[in-house]
C-alpha cells in the first residue's frame, strides 16, 4: 500500500533536516551538514512493512514553487495523502509564503480535495513566548484556509515537538489504527498495566496506544509518578520516548552495537520496551510493584502473533 506525502514549503524552513532526523535517525546536530533541495526528492519510506510512504520532498526555492503551482501542478498535487507546509516561524517573506500555501491549498482542492494538510511552524526554539506566537499563527492560517480543515503544530529539531507533529501525520495514514488501540487496551488489562504504547519499529513515531491511561503531570523528564492513588501522566511522554530512544539507537550504532529492549525499576513505576512484531515495539508501563517484569516480557512474547494479524489487517 503507497501513500503520497508532499512536504513543502519556503526553502529554508527545515523540510530536509526534520525529513532527516524522522526517517533517517540522524541526530540534529548532524543536520546543518544537509544541501538544500534541489527540485523534487522522492523516497519511499517502508513503514510497517508494507505501508509505503511515497514522500515527495519540494525544493522551496521561488523558481521550483512557481513551476509546481504551474508547469508540474497535476503532477505535484495528484494523489495526495497528506501535505505537510512547513513555515519558518522567523521568515522575512511570510507574506509570499502564505501566498505560496493559498496556491498549493487550490491545488490540493482539485486534484487531492481529500487530503490531510499539517501546517507545521517551525523553529519555535528560536521565538520568544513560543506559545503565544503559536496561537496567533494558528489563527491567521485557519483565516487562510478557510473551510478547509487543518492541523496545526509548533515544532522544532531540538525537542519532542517534532515527534508529536509526525506522530499525528502517520497515524492518519494507518487505515483501522483505532483496532490497534482497541487491543492494545485489552493487552493492557491483561499485564496489569497503567498504559502501553504501540512504536513503529525504524522512526518510532506512535502509531497506537491503549485507552487505559489518565490524567496529566509535568516534568522536564517523561516520567510516570503516583499521586496517592491515582496514576499522573506527563501529556508529552509519548513524544519524549520516542525522542529519547532515537538518540538511544543512534549512540548504539556509533559503537556498532544493536538496539533490541530495555527494562526500567524505579520506586514509582516499571517500564518494558521491547519488540511485538517485526515492525514495531510495545512500550508496557506499570504501577503495581507485585507484577513482575519478566511476566509482563512473557504476555508480550504470548501476543507476538495476533498483533502481526491485526497489522497486516488494519492495512488492508
Amino acid at each position: 500500500m503507497k501513500k503520497k506525502v508532499l512536504l513543502m514549503g519556503a526553502s529554508g524552513s527545515g523540510k530536509t533536516s526534520m525529513r532527516s532526523l524522522i526517517f533517517s535517525n540522524n541526530p540534529a546536530s548532524l543536520t546543518s551538514r544537509l544541501g538544500a533541495t534541489i527540485d523534487v526528492e522522492q523516497n519511499h519510506v517502508r513503514f510497517l512493512g508494507d505501508l509505503i510512504l511515497n514522500l515527495w520532498d519540494c525544493g522551496g526555492q521561488d523558481s521550483f514553487m512557481d513551476s509546481y503551482l504551474t508547469t508540474q501542478r497535476s503532477t505535484i498535487f495528484q494523489q495526495v495523502g497528506v501535505m505537510i507546509y512547513v513555515f519558518d516561524i522567523e521568515s522575512a517573506e511570510a507574506e509570499k509564503d502564505m501566498e505560496y500555501y493559498r496556491d498549493c491549498l487550490d491545488g490540493l482542492r482539485y486534484y487531492s480535495p481529500d487530503a490531510a494538510i499539517f501546517l507545521l511552524l517551525h523553529k519555535m526554539d528560536l521565538v520568544r513566548e513560543p506559545q503565544q506566537l503559536l496561537e496567533k499563527k494558528r489563527l491567521e492560517l485557519e483565516e487562510a484556509s478557510g473551510d478547509v480543515a487543518i492541523s496545526v503544530f509548533g515544532t522544532t529539531i531540538f525537542d519532542q515537538t517534532l515527534y508529536k507533529a509526525w506522530s499525528s501525520i502517520v497515524h492518519t495514514l494507518i487505515p483501522n489504527a483505532g483496532i490497534l488501540s482497541k487491543h492494545l487496551s485489552i493487552f493492557a488489562q491483561a499485564c496489569g498495566a497503567t498504559e502501553v504504547i504501540l512504536f513503529e519499529r525504524t522512526t518510532f513515531l506512535v502509531i497506537a496506544t491503549s485507552s487505559s491511561g489518565s490524567g496529566v503531570a509535568s516534568s522536564a523528564v517523561p516520567t510516570y509518578a503516583k499521586d496517592g492513588s491515582d496514576h499522573q501522566l506527563e501529556s508529552t511522554r509519548y513524544e519524549r520516548t520516542s525522542e529519547l530512544v532515537k538518540a538511544f539507537k543512534y549512540t548504539c550504532s556509533r559503537v556498532r552495537e544493536e538496539f533490541h529492549t530495555f527494562e526500567v525499576d524505579l520506586p514509582d513505576f516499571s517500564a518494558v520496551l521491547d519488540e511485538l512484531t517485526r515492525n514495531t515495539y510495545v512500550l508496557v508501563i506499570l504501577h503495581d510493584p507485585t507484577i513482575e517484569t519478566a511476566a509482563v516480557k512473557l504476555n508480550i512474547r504470548l501476543a507476538r502473533s495476533k498483533f502481526e494479524t491485526l497489522q497486516v489487517d488494519s492495512l488492508g
